[in-house]
Order: structure tokens, then C-alpha cells, then sequence
């Protein structure tokens, strides 16, 4: 059984800041449960381009109002808490919080914690215990 706070992760190496928006690794590939989990908060008038092509990537926002475009149809949903997308098709997509954002996110397969977004937005796909 794994039990872990938000706290506990903070200002650790599972706590990576950008300008745009902060993720708190809560559950990582190395936990070997097969999805990962983080605490992500987007900052108020951030666009946060992303594209997962290599996981499928779940986010329910806890806290806070923004939208999200579908960069390959244009198609734009409000987001508020209790609002849930899935990104089972590997979406390109853009956030634009409103307000500060709190979301949680799961990732399958789940994220190292190594990852850093490339050019295009796009994880890598880094399989715990590869070199």
C-alpha cells in the first residue's frame, strides 16, 4: 500500500515547475502500478500547448475555470470543477485557464518523472529501467 500527501512531494524532484503551471508526481512509473499520477495546477492566462502522443492522458479539475481547444478539429470546451477530458486519441490540444486551475492527472503508461516536454509539446515515452 502506498500512502502519499501532495506535501510530501513538494520542492522535491517529483515537484517540476515551468512558468506555466506546476505538477506534483504523486505515483510514478517506478511505483510499478501501471498509470501515473500528478497534482498539476496551470497558472491564470497561460496557453499551455500539448500534444501526449505517446500516453493517454485523463484530467479532472478540481479547482478553477479555463478551456480547452482541440488543435486538430478547433473544437472548445469550458472547463470548471468536476469537468473531466480524456485524451484517449492522442489529441493535440491547448489549455487557456481563466484562473488558476488544480487538476489531477493520470497517465498510462505512466510517466518516470524524467520527462520534459519537447517542441511540439509531446512526452517521451521512457520505460522505467531502460537506459
Amino acid at each position: 500500500m502506498i500512502v502519499r500527501t501532495t506535501h510530501e512531494v513538494t520542492d522535491t524532484d517529483r515537484d517540476v515547475q515551468t512558468p506555466n503551471w506546476r505538477s506534483k508526481r504523486i505515483i510514478l512509473a517506478g511505483e510499478q502500478v501501471g498509470f501515473s499520477v500528478h497534482e498539476t495546477t496551470l497558472y491564470a492566462g497561460t496557453v499551455n500547448d500539448f500534444w501526449y502522443a505517446n500516453h493517454v492522458e485523463a484530467v479532472f479539475v478540481v479547482e478553477g475555470e479555463g478551456e480547452l481547444e482541440d488543435k486538430e478539429t478547433g473544437e472548445v470546451h469550458s472547463l470548471a470543477p468536476g469537468s473531466l477530458y480524456l485524451l484517449n486519441g492522442h489529441e493535440r490540444h491547448q489549455l487557456r485557464p481563466r484562473t488558476l486551475m488544480r487538476t489531477v492527472c493520470v497517465f498510462n503508461p505512466p510517466v518516470t518523472g524524467r520527462e520534459v516536454h519537447d517542441d511540439d509539446g509531446v512526452y517521451p515515452l521512457i520505460v522505467e529501467g531502460a537506459q
